[in-house]
């Protein structure tokens, strides 16, 4: 994987995947931010969620399993000293589908938690506590 940042005055920053993917990155109001793109650490956030949602709804999807939305709500506490890293992260999944089975939607977001999501078992391996819930509703 590759990645390139470039500078693009103040605190803003554009990031620009290896497959060729951008995004603009800014730093807070208190740093001379100016709130043109997500917070560095919003990123790390959303990518992890992001990660562990695609696992969710692959696993859901390879079982033909009828889904038709898949919604991931991520909340997460700081450490207040420096380095203020993720203490806390929770991520609460809403699948929605035809004729879902609560088991099957526990056990995907299980296995995404346990196995197949390299970010959120990364930063648990960092020490950070992740948790995750779900609900299942009837489209």
């Amino acid at each position: 994987m590759k990645g390139k940042i470039t500078w693009q005055g103040d605190v803003v920053f554009q990031a620009e995947s290896g497959t060729g993917h951008s995004i603009t990155i800014d730093g807070p109001p208190d740093m001379g931010g100016k709130n043109k793109g997500v917070r560095p650490m919003e990123l790390l956030l959303l990518g992890t969620a992001g990660c562990s949602t695609f696992d969710v709804l692959t696993m859901l999807k390879k079982g033909r399993h009828d889904v038709t939305d898949c919604v991931c709500e991520v909340d997460a506490e700081r450490a207040d000293e420096i380095p203020a890293v993720f203490t806390k992260i929770h991520l609460h999944f809403v699948v929605t589908g035809r004729a879902l089975k609560e088991a099957q939607v526990k056990r995907a977001v299980q296995l995404s938690a346990e196995k197949y999501c390299s970010a959120s078992i990364m930063l648990t391996a960092a020490g950070v506590d992740i948790t995750h819930d779900y609900e299942v509703v009837e489209a």
